[in-house]
Order: C-alpha cells, then sequence, then structure tokens
C-alpha cells in the first residue's frame, strides 16, 4: 500500500539551511536581552552610575529615550551604557566606510639612467606627496639599450633618491636589479615623523606631471608584485 503522506519521515524532508546573521553589530546585547543579574551602568556623559539589576538600569535608559548597551560582557559584572543604539552603528559604519575609501595606494615613480637634474627633483617631489598621503611607493627605474651594461649608475640614482626620501619614508627591503629595471618599495613613515624636502604646502596631485598610478593584482614567479597600470 502506497504511503498516504509521501514527504513524511526523516528521508524526503527537505534539507534545513541556517541563517547567517553577516550584521557585525548582533552580537552586542541591548536592552531587554541583557540576561545578568547585576551591571555596572554608565551615564550617556560617560559617568559611573553604579551597580543595579538591568531592570533598574532599563528604567533609566527609558527616561531619556536611549538604549541600554553592553559594552564590556566579560567584565564582573559586565559593564553596560546608556546611549543612542542607532547613533552608535552609524557612527562605526561610517568610521569603517572612511577607513576603506582612504586605504593606501600603491604609486609609482619611474626614472632613468640619465634622468635629468630638473626631472629628478620633480620625482622626488611626486614621491614626497604620495608618501605624504600614506601611500607605498614604488621606485622604478629602466634601463634602456646598452645602459644595462653599467648598472652601478641606475644603483646610485636608487640610492640618492632613497637618501632624499628618508624623511618620508624607509626602503621594504634593498633595490634589486630585475630585467632591464631597479626596483624598491618604499613604505611612509607615520605622520609625526616625516619631514619632507621638496614638498610645498599647497601641492596637489593634479599640479604635478603625470605619473603611472598601479594597484597590486598578483605576483609572479619570483615573488615581485605584479601591477595594472591605471591612466591619471
Amino acid at each position: 500500500m502506497a504511503n498516504p503522506f509521501p514527504h513524511a519521515g526523516g528521508a524526503n524532508r527537505a534539507p534545513y539551511h541556517r541563517r547567517v546573521n553577516n550584521d557585525p553589530f548582533a552580537n552586542i546585547r541591548r536592552n531587554y536581552r541583557i540576561k545578568a543579574p547585576q551591571i555596572r551602568v554608565i551615564s550617556p556623559a560617560g559617568t559611573q552610575l553604579g551597580i543595579m539589576t538591568p531592570d533598574k538600569a532599563m528604567q533609566l535608559a527609558t527616561q531619556v529615550n536611549l538604549d541600554l548597551v553592553e559594552i564590556a560582557p566579560n567584565a564582573q559584572p559586565p559593564v553596560c551604557r546608556i546611549m543612542d543604539f542607532g547613533k552608535y552603528v552609524y557612527e562605526e559604519q561610517k568610521k569603517s566606510s572612511h577607513t576603506k575609501s582612504t586605504a593606501s595606494k600603491l604609486k609609482e615613480i619611474e626614472f632613468t639612467a640619465r634622468v635629468a637634474d630638473n626631472d629628478f627633483l620633480t620625482k622626488l617631489r611626486r614621491a614626497e606627496l604620495f608618501l605624504n598621503e600614506g601611500n607605498k611607493v614604488k621606485i622604478r627605474l629602466k634601463f634602456r639599450g646598452r645602459e644595462l651594461s653599467h648598472p652601478e649608475l641606475g644603483f646610485d640614482i636608487i640610492k640618492k633618491a632613497l637618501a632624499e626620501l628618508a624623511g618620508m619614508g624607509a626602503p621594504d627591503s634593498d633595490p634589486r636589479l630585475m630585467g632591464k629595471q631597479i626596483n624598491v618599495m618604499l613604505t611612509p613613515l607615520p605622520a609625526a615623523r616625516r619631514k619632507p624636502k621638496y614638498l610645498l604646502p599647497d601641492d596637489k596631485e593634479e599640479d604635478l606631471p603625470d605619473e603611472p598610478e598601479t594597484t597590486v593584482d598578483d605576483e609572479d614567479d619570483n615573488g615581485e608584485a605584479t601591477h595594472v597600470a591605471a591612466s591619471q
């Protein structure tokens, strides 16, 4: 006899998919989700109101139309603050968005073995601008034709550039000759330690001669970053 309930039993049960909450603020206990018997309460102004029950703290929060938010769940007793939770979430998301938008980029400055003095100084000025903005800077020197027969000339230029930029950034490693070019990466110094020599107070990137901007895409077989050039 056929089963009158074909979907009954475990064999034909639809798979259960557990929902994943990606909200980074979902685990922050607030208001009536706070179950500790005693909590230490902080006022909206940051002053301590003492240790009390969550119910009493909720009454205080309700009187000023704010939330009771657990900010230190592992403390003994847990610490909670009366605050506007929606405003707190907004400010944290704003900080995160600002951090992403101002994340450092990889900039590139290119020299040649026969770079003129004026061009050399202009490139140093541009490198200082990039470092001052918190960006990493890749310095590259390309050899052309028979210039490669005298790599020491290229290394001299790179070493001179590093010495001039020592007040703004530090090399991640020694300059290396790879193929027909010398590469070295500079990481900006902390803002308080930067001492520009060529950067003018009103310098802006759009006011300086164009240089190719790069973003890290992948690494080649030698462990060097491969870059994709983007037009300014």
